[in-house]
């Protein structure tokens, strides 16, 4: 039983997408009530079937390998479509499953009328699929598998409106840049199985104890470059601010519940590795805080509302990283949960606002609107007060537990740079909440009538995970506090919550309260730094923009670093490959046509010498004989007299020739 149910849990959504893709295919033969019906209601189903497996590894924690097809083998290497459950396994289950359902329903109100929306929603459970396989996988095989699959499935959804130019080089960006850490990863599982002689987990981390510094080093930094790649960390980050080309869901489940998050699972899946490598465990952290502080900055100036938030998510993604450099593995898994919650409410809340406006996204013509939508307003709030680390929601829990981490194992410069991204993100969603919903309106004119607020199906996934950004911290800290939650309780077994390079980690309750309230006070300082000057004094920001226009250029250009890969590796790539193709045309091609045209003269000489010589040959022997049996018949009349004067003509002859033979050789 238990393992039939946990084969159905990523069947059940792939069954929909056979449907779905065969009705699209087929030319719509059911309406897009079906094909919407079926696509949330095989994530919920997915989502009961996790559900109860959770329960039961809640009373057996032990970790169950199920093999659901003996895939192949080869040599050393025998590869199983197998399944690992274990507590990481579950938590990632319920977030991927819980706020994909959500997602899917809000998306059935959001894309209601769109052009593909059966194309649409079986992009989306493809995405599920995917996602379930990389966190369900008992192996390196069936984790690159799902891997891939939601980079491919992201490039369709990002270029979902594929006659938009600009969604379609999104999808393109998005598609390579992620290449680019696919290769490190790959790289690092073929020295996974030239060290362990397997790729199958549970045998890789029982041996990773014995691994040398350097091996374990090599392994875990192409680990890490896959997961730059696909959690958008420095410096292959900047595929995910294009990716708000998608419609909004699709926006939503990257960065909420799927594809960002899958590096900061392999990092933690991978913990034994990092355990035993701590330089490359250091790196972790460094990179997570630098990106978490650039991010940041990034954010401050930014115009799009979407953007806004794709550029706290590469933040928020920081934080983790940052949490599994100074070995705080659960505390990474922890805000990967309660970010999963806020920033889904916080896309899909703005895809409220852009459904209110007409697709608007421009916060410089919105303002005045928390009367207008109030719902959407409230549930915006309560994500911007998560993601800031107000007191006691979500988000504060989570962060503040990742800063005390950094702080107790003696990793100050990354808690500065830390707690300055902390200040950062309060501050520019902040920001964004008074710009979009308070002061006056600066919405056009023409588009003031239209405003209204969204419809049932999408706000009651909105109400959810407005609850869940409240209460959904509680998970760490009940019934026994920080470090003693149940959730940490649950982890504790797979995911040891150890220092880098193996010191033992304190309890978070052995953090000084002081710094608790630091990291508090830095929080709810940005939140009012924002209060002051957009809010209180809206004119102020305009005033600092001009007198700082160096620095607001810089940040509002996102430091230049599009051009600047752009300069460095696009436009070198391109010269190359141009080169490489004129190379090609030039000298392969050319010497084909050579080749060819050689080939060409020698069959029309060939074809010239066999038709005019060898064939004219032939015809004039045939000819010849022709021409002579022609007079070999004249001879034969039936005629006996004729005959008799052949014969005797002919023995005259003879007669003749030997007389003369005769005489030539008597007078010799």
């Amino acid at each position: 039983m238990f393992d039939l149910v946990v084969i159905l849990i990523p069947v059940f959504p792939l069954l929909t997408v056979m449907a779905n893709g065969l009705n699209v295919m087929l030319g719509h033969r059911f309406s897009d009530e079906v094909a919407h019906r079926l696509a949330w209601g095989s994530v919920f189903a997915s989502f009961l079937c996790s559900l109860w497996v959770f329960v039961q590894i809640l009373s057996d924690p032990a970790p169950h390998t199920v093999v659901a097809y003996r895939w192949f083998f080869g040599g050393d290497l025998q590869v199983n479509l197998g399944f690992l459950i274990d507590p990481l396994t579950c938590v990632m289950l319920l977030v991927v499953t819980g706020v994909g359902f959500l997602i899917h329903v809000y998306s059935v109100g959001y894309m209601h009328g769109e052009e593909g929306f059966a194309r649409f929603f079986t992009y989306m459970n493809l995405f599920m699929v995917s996602m379930l396989l990389l966190v369900m996988g008992s192996n390196y095989v069936v984790l690159f598998i799902g891997w891939e699959g939601v980079g491919l499935c992201s490039y369709l959804l990002i270029g979902y409106y594929y006659d938009r130019v600009s969604a379609a080089q999104a999808a393109t960006k998005a598609f390579v840049v992620n290449r680019i850490g696919d290769a490190g990863f790959l790289l690092a599982i073929f020295l996974v199985f030239a060290t362990f002689g397997t790729l199958d987990y549970t045998d890789v981390f029982a041996q990773a104890s014995r691994l040398d510094s350097g091996t374990a080093t090599a392994i875990a930094i192409c680990l890490l470059i896959g997961a730059i790649g696909k959690s958008a960390q420095l410096p292959l980050y900047t595929w995910l601010p294009d990716a708000m080309e998608g419609p909004t869901p699709v926006s939503a489940l990257i960065h909420a519940a799927t594809m960002v998050t899958a590096g900061v699972y392999m990092v933690v899946r991978n913990h034994a590795i990092y355990d035993m490598a701590p330089d490359a465990l250091l790196l972790v952290g460094v990179i997570g805080a630098a990106t978490a502080l650039f991010a940041a900055t990034i954010g401050l100036v930014q115009t799009d509302i979407k953007r806004v938030l794709a550029y706290s998510t590469v933040s928020q993604l920081g934080f983790m990283f940052l949490a599994c450099g100074v070995g705080a593995y659960i505390a990474a898994i922890f805000h990967l949960v309660t970010h999963a919650f806020f920033k889904a409410l916080l896309f899909l809340s703005a895809g409220s606002v852009i459904h209110a406006l007409s697709g608007e996204q421009d916060i410089r013509k919105m303002g005045g609107l928390k009367d207008r939508i109030p719902v959407t307003h409230w549930v915006f709030l309560i994500g911007t007060a998560a993601i800031a680390g107000f007191p006691f929601m979500s988000g504060w829990w989570s962060k503040d537990e990742i800063l005390g981490h950094a702080f107790v194992h003696g990793r100050y410069i990354l808690w500065l740079l830390g707690a300055i991204a902390a200040f950062c993100t309060s501050f520019y969603m902040s920001r964004l909440l008074y710009i979009t919903f308070y002061g006056e309106s600066r919405v056009p004119h023409e588009a003031e009538p239209h405003i209204h607020e969204s419809p049932q199906v999408m706000l009651i996934p909105l109400v959810v995970l407005a609850v869940l950004s409240v209460i959904g911290g509680l998970i760490g800290v009940i019934p026994g506090g920080m470090e003693n939650g149940a959730f940490h309780q649950f982890l504790k077994p797979i995911v040891l919550s150890t220092g880098a390079g193996g010191e033992e980690a304190h309890d978070v309750h052995l953090l000084p309260y002081m710094l608790m309230v630091a990291t508090t006070l830095i929080g709810v300082a940005g939140w009012f730094t924002a209060h002051y000057f957009y809010y209180l004094r809206p004119a102020v920001p305009v005033q600092f923009a001009e007198q700082m226009r160096g620095a607001y250029m810089l940040l509002l250009n996102k430091y230049w670093v599009d051009e600047l890969y752009q300069k460095l590796f696009v436009e070198p790539s391109k010269s190359l490959g141009r080169a490489l193709d004129r190379f090609d045309t030039v000298v392969f091609d050319g010497a084909v046509v050579g080749v060819w045209k050689a080939t060409e003269m020698g069959a029309a000489g060939s074809t010239w010498f066999e038709k005019y010589v060898i064939y004219g040959s032939l015809n004039v022997i045939g000819y010849g004989n022709h021409l002579a049996a022609r007079l070999l018949r004249q001879l034969q009349s039936g005629l006996v007299h004729h005959y008799a004067t052949i014969l005797i003509a002919g023995f005259v002859i003879l007669v003749n020739l030997i007389v003369l033979f005769l005489w030539v050789g008597g007078g010799s």
